[in-house]
């Protein structure tokens, strides 16, 4: 089943970039004939993005109060945490200088005239401050975060229930034993779900393909090159730097997470591959209280495609605009980037939001922001799958660290229905039971 719709998701992506360039063609820009077409065509990416919201709240929570609970030692939560943000913090800074050392190598806005005429937009760049980033990790209502999506404040509330249960011992085993059979039925209801993925990547890419064309990708295509080549470089540095601690493994891992990639490329939604990384990474042997504990967090925090899109665009426009920037600024724009990217939880666009308040607070035109939104869809696909590969990289790399990574299993084998590599309880909290 798993090879099949790998298949199809494929095939999916084939038929959408025939469909949305034939009717690219057969209608005028503006024609609101193509709009609609278009309109129709995303439904289906709506649809599907929309069932996978749906399960997302629920699993990060049940697999985080289980983990937890079945820990035993609050320390082991501790000592991954704490590894788990020095390698955020790490691949954070490896991303954007990356991307500004790539945008001055290449130069990609020198030369190039912008229309400075075009609007951006309404912007949530009011709410992009570190008072707002503070207060979006708490949540003011446990019910609200879940019902928001707000994967962070899940995260938080999550640990404070797995704490607790964990303290309470037997009086809380039935909530334990309720959180995982609710794993169970996210995981069931993950399988039925993805079975739809194939048409939403279809219409997903169709309708971006049928509004902007495939010329779109040539008209910027030293930018979306240029982009796109920084990206394999930053995937290469992540592998080999996960290889360090995983050996030949590292190949196997990105077999397994094919599936989790290509949904993230073609939705350009990291939410559209949550609950299928989370079932790969048990497959590829990682605990599910771990990999429930720093897939939310890395989802917040260790977003390196998107880090690296940061420096380079935010340079990329100051360049279209024959703006120098010096070497201090550049590095003072890069640690400001590292610290307020993290404030980017429950904002609309927010890479884009992210952009607008730098190009503010470094004097330099917002309004170049259009040059990019034509093409942004066409970049945050890239972008998007990067943050994937990062994140499995990371809690693959913090599992073999804490020394718990398992054997794998076959990549191909029909969905896991419970939590794989069940923690045994015990002082430890990190003895594997045998018999799972």
């Amino acid at each position: 089943m798993a090879r099949r719709l790998t298949l199809y998701i494929i095939l999916g992506m084939v038929l959408g970039l025939v469909l949305g360039a034939v009717l690219n063609n057969a209608y005028p820009v503006g024609d609101p004939a193509l709009a609609q077409w278009a309109d129709y065509l995303k439904l289906l990416a709506d649809v599907f993005l929309k069932l996978i919201k749906m399960i997302i709240a629920p699993l990060v929570f049940a697999t985080i109060v289980t983990g937890i609970a079945n820990m035993g030692d609050s320390s082991a939560l501790g000592r991954i945490g704490t590894r788990a943000l020095a390698w955020f913090i790490s691949a954070s800074l490896l991303s954007l200088s990356l991307g500004l050392t790539l945008v001055n190598l290449f130069k990609p806005g020198v030369g190039l005239s912008l229309a400075t005429t075009d609007k951006v937009g309404d912007l949530a760049t009011s709410e992009f401050t570190f008072r707002h980033f503070v207060l979006e990790i708490f949540p003011t209502s446990a019910f609200d975060a879940m019902a928001q999506n707000h994967i962070l404040q899940i995260l938080v509330f999550s640990l404070f229930t797995g704490v607790a249960l964990s303290a309470i011992g037997e009086k809380g085993e039935i909530i334990v034993r309720g959180c995982e059979a609710l794993t169970e039925v996210m995981l069931q209801i993950t399988d039925y779900v993805m079975r739809f993925s194939p048409f939403a990547v279809f219409g997903a890419i169709a309708s971006a393909v049928a509004v902007k064309g495939l010329g779109i990708i040539a008209t910027y295509g030293v930018l979306v090159g240029e982009f796109y080549f920084g990206l394999l470089l930053l995937w290469l540095l992540l592998l080999s730097i996960g290889a360090v601690f995983l050996r030949k493994r590292i190949f196997l891992l990105v077999r397994y997470i094919r599936e989790p990639l290509l949904l993230a490329y073609s939705t350009a939604s990291s939410e559209a591959a949550l609950p299928k990384l989370f079932e790969q990474l048990d497959r590829f042997g990682v605990p599910r209280r771990v990999s429930g504990f720093m897939l939310p967090l890395g989802y917040s925090f260790n977003l390196d495609g998107s880090m690296m899109y940061l420096s380079f665009a935010t340079v990329f426009i100051a360049q279209a605009y024959g703006i120098h920037m010096s070497l201090e600024s550049q590095v003072l724009m890069l640690l400001t980037l590292m610290v307020t990217s993290k404030g980017i939880a429950g904002v609309p666009r927010a890479s884009i939001v992210v952009i607008a308040a730098t190009l503010t607070q470094f004097g330099l035109p917002v309004e170049g922001i259009a040059l990019i939104l034509g093409i942004d869809q066409f970049l945050d696909m890239g972008r998007t799958a990067t943050n994937v590969v990062g994140n499995a990289v990371a809690t693959s790399v913090i599992t073999q660290w804490e020394g718990m990574l398992q054997p794998p299993m076959d990549p191909d084998a029909e969905p896991l229905h419970a939590p794989s590599h069940t923690i045994a309880h015990g002082r430890s909290g990190l003895n594997v039971d045998p018999d799972q």
